[in-house]
C-alpha cells in the first residue's frame, strides 16, 4: 500500500518575521538612497558654486543657517513647509498607485478659487468660515483629480499628459475669473478683496507675540492629512488595492481587484488634498487672490514626494527639508551673491536620481541575485 508524503507544516509566525525583515530591509536602501541623493546634490551645488567663481563654504553657511537667524525666516520656512506637504502627500497617493499625476498645480488653483468664492462673498460665523470653504475646496479638488483618473482607468489615457493639459486649462480659467469677475472695479492691480475676517487662519505671530511671519494654524491641516492618508493608505483595504496597484496592476487585477475605480479614486483623493493646499494659501497666508497665486508649489510637492519615496509619515521630513533649501536659497542669494541656481541644481539633482531610482534598482538586484548564491 502505497504511503502519502507528510503534508509540509507552514509556519505562519516564521513568514511573517520574514515579510517584516524585508519590509525594514526595504525601508533601509530607501531611506540610503535618499540620503545618497541628497548627499550628492549638495555636493554637485557645492561643485557649481564653485566653478561660478564664488566662495561654495560663505554660500553653504548661508544655505544651511539661513533659515535660523530670524525668527521671520524660521515662520517662512515652517508656512512654506506646510504647503508643500499638503501637496506631497497629494501627489503621493497616486504615485503609490504607480500613475504619475502632475495636477497638483492645478488642484491647488482650483481648490483656492471656489474657496474664496465662500471665503469672500458668503458671510459665515467663526470656526465654519473656515470649515466651509476647506470643505468646498477639497471636493472641487476630488472632482478636478478623478477627471484624469476617469481617463486613465477607463480610456487609458496617459496620465501626464491629461493633468498638465487640465493644469493649463484651470490656470487659464483662474486668470480669466480673477481678472473679470473678482477683481475690484476700478483697482490698478489684478487680485481679489480680501476674505471676510472669520475666514482667516490665526497666525502664530497673532497668537504667540513673536515674529513668526506668515505661519498660521494651518499646521492643523498637515497633521490631519498626514495621519488621514496614512491610515488610508496603510490601514484600510482600499489603500490595500493601491498597494497592490502599485506592486503589480496586472497581478491585482486578476486577484479580483476593481483597478479602474481604485486608480480613479487614488487621483480623486490626492485632489482633495492638494486643493486643501490651495486653501491653505488663501486663508492663512495671503488672504486674497492675485495672479500667479500658487507659483511654483505645486512642482515642488512632487519633488517632496519623491524625496519621501511616497511615504505619507516621511513626506513632513522632506517637505521640512526642501522647504529649508528654498528659505535658506535666497539667503545665498542676498549674503553670498550666488543667483538662485545654487538651490535649482540642488533640486534638478534631488529630481534626476530619486526619479531614476538606479541605485535602489540596483542595490535590490545584487541583492536577488546574492541570496540564490548564499543558499547554495
Amino acid at each position: 500500500m502505497m504511503q502519502t508524503a507528510a503534508p509540509i507544516a507552514f509556519d505562519r509566525e516564521a513568514a511573517r518575521r520574514a515579510v517584516l525583515a524585508e519590509r525594514r530591509r526595504s525601508a533601509l536602501i530607501d531611506l540610503g538612497v535618499t540620503l545618497s541623493t541628497i548627499g550628492v546634490a549638495l555636493l554637485m551645488g557645492f561643485v557649481a558654486v564653485a566653478l561660478l567663481g564664488k566662495n561654495p563654504f560663505v554660500a553653504y553657511e548661508a544655505l544651511l543657517t539661513g533659515p535660523l537667524t530670524r525668527l521671520g525666516r524660521t515662520g517662512r520656512w515652517l508656512e512654506l513647509a506646510t504647503n508643500l506637504i499638503l501637496v506631497g502627500l497629494g501627489v503621493s497617493i497616486a504615485f503609490r498607485a504607480r500613475q504619475f499625476s502632475l495636477g497638483g498645480q492645478g488642484q491647488m488653483v482650483a481648490g483656492a478659487l471656489i474657496a474664496a468664492l465662500v471665503a469672500i462673498y458668503v458671510p459665515l460665523p467663526p470656526v465654519l468660515g473656515v470649515v466651509v470653504p476647506v470643505a468646498v475646496a477639497m471636493a472641487v479638488g476630488f472632482l478636478l483629480g478623478l477627471l484624469p483618473g476617469l481617463m486613465k482607468a477607463h480610456l487609458n489615457a496617459n496620465e501626464i499628459v491629461s493633468t498638465l493639459m487640465l493644469n493649463a486649462i484651470v490656470l487659464r480659467l483662474y486668470d480669466y475669473v480673477l481678472t473679470y469677475f473678482l477683481k475690484p472695479e476700478g483697482s490698478s492691480t489684478t487680485r481679489s478683496l480680501p476674505v471676510q475676517p472669520t475666514a482667516r487662519l490665526p497666525t502664530f505671530t497673532e497668537l504667540l507675540g513673536v515674529d513668526l511671519g506668515r505661519f498660521n494654524l494651518g499646521v492643523v491641516f498637515v497633521v490631519l492629512a498626514v495621519v488621514g492618508v496614512w491610515v488610508l493608505l496603510e490601514r484600510t483595504p482600499f489603500g490595500y488595492t493601491i498597494r497592490m496597484i502599485g506592486a503589480n496592476e496586472q497581478f491585482a487585477r486578476y486577484g479580483g481587484i476593481n483597478t479602474r475605480r481604485t486608480i480613479a479614486l487614488a487621483f480623486a483623493a490626492g485632489g482633495a488634498v492638494s486643493a486643501l493646499a490651495g486653501a491653505h494659501l488663501l486663508l492663512g497666508v495671503h488672504g486674497r487672490l492675485f495672479l500667479d497665486f500658487v507659483a511654483n508649489i505645486g512642482w515642488d510637492g512632487i519633488t517632496v514626494a519623491l524625496l519621501a519615496r511616497n511615504h505619507p509619515l516621511v513626506v513632513p521630513l522632506s517637505g521640512l527639508f526642501y522647504a529649508y533649501l528654498l528659505v535658506g536659497g535666497d539667503r545665498v542669494e542676498q549674503q553670498a551673491q550666488v543667483g538662485s541656481e545654487l538651490v535649482q541644481v540642488i533640486q534638478a539633482v534631488i529630481v534626476l536620481l530619486i526619479t531614476a531610482q538606479v541605485l535602489g534598482d540596483w542595490i535590490r538586484a545584487r541583492r536577488s541575485r546574492a541570496i540564490p548564491s548564499q543558499e547554495g
